[in-house]
């Protein structure tokens, strides 16, 4: 018996991978099939394209900061009821965390999850050295399992045949078809704009045209076919079983707080967490009888003005904290709760006001990569020297105004840093967790939650 699911993987980042992946998924949905949308790594941004285009929660996975098993799982959770899943890579097919082995990159998921991949190519300025990039990627791994290729950025149809002709000589897989080198086919920029304007809906007419385009040059029933794949299956599952909601617990949700993993948000539920989601952007204030608060990153610099205006959802948050309920905010979560942003125009704009410092927007990146996290001091959420991942992502810097007390230590490439505030029951700090690869703080959150719902 098998399944059908599909990496789709580039020779590099800047092939063209995103806007071929959403062109298919498009594609798919309208030759009528159910299409579920994975992004390999960490990012936030191109599973809200998936998930805009097929209609169904796009979700991560990333084996660096999960388990093999917890991939596994998510895709098949994931799966269930799609015809088909379509996983986008991460950079370069082989690139990962380390350059001396696969470990997190698309390739190793590939291997992980059993999936067949198709290979994009971007073909412009070259002709048959275009099967010496396949052939390359073919040998330099032989477990993998390359069934196709897509040359993206091709000048014309005759510039495709040849392509075409070299590459299934030399490499024996078929090459299912092209895009054109059209300014017009790239995605608009990830500016921070974006998650808003994919929740109107102003990029369906784009999203649209791609999958018109796909169904026009790429041969999308032969994919379709070459997406069988064995059926997965993991050992024990690694989502605590469902049980009755023993505490309610607020999520800020909405353009300006909006990255979060589907996993954590299903985590917290299936240990007994009831999500009661609202939206500080739209002026709701925390939700009345709920026993904790997690707030996502996102960014809520775009928004700093609505944000400082909206002094009651402030007020209720900031009365929530001091009072002692268990919250996590994790970057534009935690860049709400200091005093005040200031933009890169040089503003300010007054926050919740809960951490004593300011954050400070710069126009050049002040951090990035995968982190592993460890508590520092009665840190509620990794109590029991827990030790959970995840990554950091961001442009502003943190300016305290006080001494205080970090919330953890992180080891990334640069080596360790305390990193966050802590403070009771608030934990905060620029480092986006995902719980699957920590279980045990979940069970800690929801603990501390009922703890604070009977004693409240």
């Amino acid at each position: 018996m098998s399944s059908r699911r599909l990496v789709i993987a580039g020779t590099g980042s800047g092939v063209g991978k995103t806007t071929l992946t959403i062109g298919l998924m498009s594609a798919l949905r309208k030759k009528g099939y159910t299409v579920q949308g994975f992004k390999c790594g960490p990012d936030y941004i191109d599973p809200t394209y998936h998930t805009a285009v097929t209609g169904r929660v796009s979700r991560n996975i990333d084996s660096w900061m999960l388990n093999h098993e917890m991939v596994k799982e998510i895709v098949i959770r994931g799966s269930q009821g799609a015809d088909i899943s379509i996983i986008e890579g991460v950079m370069g097919f082989y690139d990962g965390k380390n350059p001396m082995n696969n470990t997190g990159s698309t390739a190793e998921i590939s291997l992980i999850t059993e999936s067949p991949v198709i290979l994009v190519v971007n073909c412009a300025s070259m002709a048959r050295s275009a099967a010496a990039i396949v052939k390359g990627f073919q040998e330099f791994l032989k477990e993998v399992n390359i069934v196709g290729v897509i040359a993206n950025r091709v000048g014309s149809e005759g510039h495709f045949k040849i392509v075409q002709t070299a590459i299934e000589q030399e490499c024996g897989i078929p090459v299912l078809g092209y895009l054109k080198r059209d300014e017009e086919l790239t995605i608009p920029e990830r500016h921070l704009g974006l998650i808003p304007s994919v929740e109107r809906g102003e990029l369906d007419p784009f999203f649209d045209q791609l999958g018109n385009l796909v169904l026009e040059t790429v041969n999308v029933d032969s994919l379709y076919e070459l997406a069988k794949a064995p059926y997965l299956e993991v050992k024990e599952s690694q989502f605590k079983s469902s049980q009755q909601a023993a505490v309610r617990l607020a999520v800020a949700r909405d353009a300006a707080f909006n990255f979060y993993y589907q996993e954590n948000l299903e985590m917290l539920e299936a240990a007994g967490a009831q999500l009661v989601e609202f939206s500080p952007l739209k002026g709701e204030t925390l939700p009345e009888q709920v026993d904790g608060l997690y707030i996502g990153g996102g960014f809520p610099e775009e928004f700093a003005q609505e944000l400082a205006e909206n002094s009651e959802v402030k007020n209720s948050i900031r009365s929530a904290i001091e009072k002692g309920m268990p919250t996590l905010a994790e970057c534009g979560g935690f860049m709400y709760l200091t005093e005040s942003i200031e933009t890169t125009h040089e503003k300010n704009f007054e926050m919740v006001g809960i951490i004593p410092g300011k954050v400070k927007m710069q126009k050049k990146l002040a951090a990035l990569g995968y982190r592993e996290i460890t508590a520092e001091e009665e840190n509620f959420l990794l109590e029991g020297d827990l030790i959970a991942r995840g990554h950091e992502f961001h442009y502003s810097t943190f300016q305290p105004r006080t001494e205080f007390q970090p919330a953890y230590q992180t080891k990334g490439m640069r080596g360790l840093k305390q990193e966050g505030y802590q403070n009771g029951s608030l934990i905060a700090g620029y480092t986006h967790f995902h719980f699957g690869s920590c279980p045990g703080l979940v069970e800690n959150w929801i603990k501390k939650c009922k703890e604070f719902k009977q004693n409240g």
